[in-house]
């Protein structure tokens, strides 16, 4: 399983990035200016809703 952290290709030089990766059958997400702060881990269910909501336009920014 490749655990490197990405940066979405979306994303602008604006310093509002995520990075995200795959490890231990989860999904995790950390703000890409604060590396050594908190990660949040979702399975894999979990994320696959996340993104479908984003994609129907279901999340708020």
């Amino acid at each position: 399983m490749d655990a490197h952290w990405r940066k979405s290709t979306r994303s602008g030089g604006n310093g509002q990035c995520v990075e995200a990766r795959y490890v231990d059958n989860s999904a995790q997400v950390r703000d890409s200016k604060d590396r050594q702060g908190p990660v949040l881990s979702f399975t894999a269910d979990q994320w696959v809703s996340f993104v479908q909501g984003i994609k129907a336009g279901k999340v708020d920014a």
